[in-house]
C-alpha cells in the first residue's frame, strides 16, 4: 500500500460483526513491535483479546466519540469491536513509555487499515476493571485499540485555524473529522 493511501486512515467506531483472522491480528501487532521506541528498550507488551466473552466483558468499560455521543456509540453485538488489543508496559509508565505506545498504536492503526480493518485508539476506559478482566496484576495497562472490519467510512475535512477541529455527524450520519492544513500549523525557520 502506498503511504498516501495510509493517510486516508480514519478512526472507526462502527464495526461489522465479522471475525478477524489471527494472521491479521499478528500482522497488526508485528507493526507495533517494529515501531520506534526510546533506547530500543521494548517495554511494551500486548494482549490480543479475541474471545467474544472477554471482548463483551471489556466493552462496557470503554467510551467512544464524546463529541457525537450517543449517536456514534457502538452497539453491543451490532456495531461493537470484535477484538481489543490491550497495550501495557513492563514497568512504571513515564513520558517515554507513553510516547512509545503512541508510535506503536499508530503503526497498528496503519497495519489494520491496510487489512481493511477499522480501529479506534481508546484512552477513555476503566483501566482497573479491564486489567481485572485480563488478569493483569503488576503490569500497567496504558491503552486499548478496538478493532473490527469497517462498518463506516469517516471523511476528513481540511480546515484553517478559524475552523473547529471538533468532529461531527452530518445529516446522512457520516462522521466528519476536521484536520488543520499543513500551512495552518507549520512555520519554517
Amino acid at each position: 500500500m502506498q503511504f498516501d493511501e495510509l493517510l486516508q486512515r480514519r478512526t472507526v467506531r462502527r464495526f461489522l460483526q465479522k471475525e478477524i483472522p489471527e494472521e491479521s491480528i499478528r500482522k497488526i501487532i508485528d507493526a507495533a513491535r517494529r515501531s520506534s521506541c526510546a533506547r530500543n528498550a521494548q517495554r511494551l507488551r500486548y494482549i490480543a483479546v479475541v474471545s467474544k466473552e472477554k471482548v463483551d466483558a471489556i466493552f462496557p468499560h470503554t467510551a467512544y466519540a464524546g463529541s457525537v455521543a450517543p449517536r456514534r456509540n457502538p452497539v453491543p453485538g451490532e456495531t461493537s469491536p470484535t477484538v481489543f488489543i490491550a497495550v501495557y508496559g513492563t514497568e512504571e509508565p513515564d513520558n517515554m513509555l507513553y510516547a512509545d505506545a503512541g508510535a506503536a498504536i499508530q503503526s497498528m492503526e496503519y497495519a489494520a487499515w491496510e487489512e481493511n480493518i477499522g480501529s479506534c485508539w481508546i484512552g477513555s476506559f476503566n483501566k482497573e476493571k479491564t486489567a481485572e478482566i485480563l488478569d493483569l496484576e503488576k503490569e500497567k495497562l496504558l491503552f486499548l485499540v478496538a478493532l473490527g472490519y469497517k462498518g463506516e467510512e469517516p471523511v476528513q475535512d481540511e480546515i484553517t485555524l478559524s475552523g473547529s477541529p471538533k468532529y461531527y455527524l452530518d445529516e446522512k450520519d457520516i462522521l466528519h473529522v476536521p484536520k488543520y492544513t499543513v500551512d495552518t500549523i507549520t512555520k519554517f525557520a
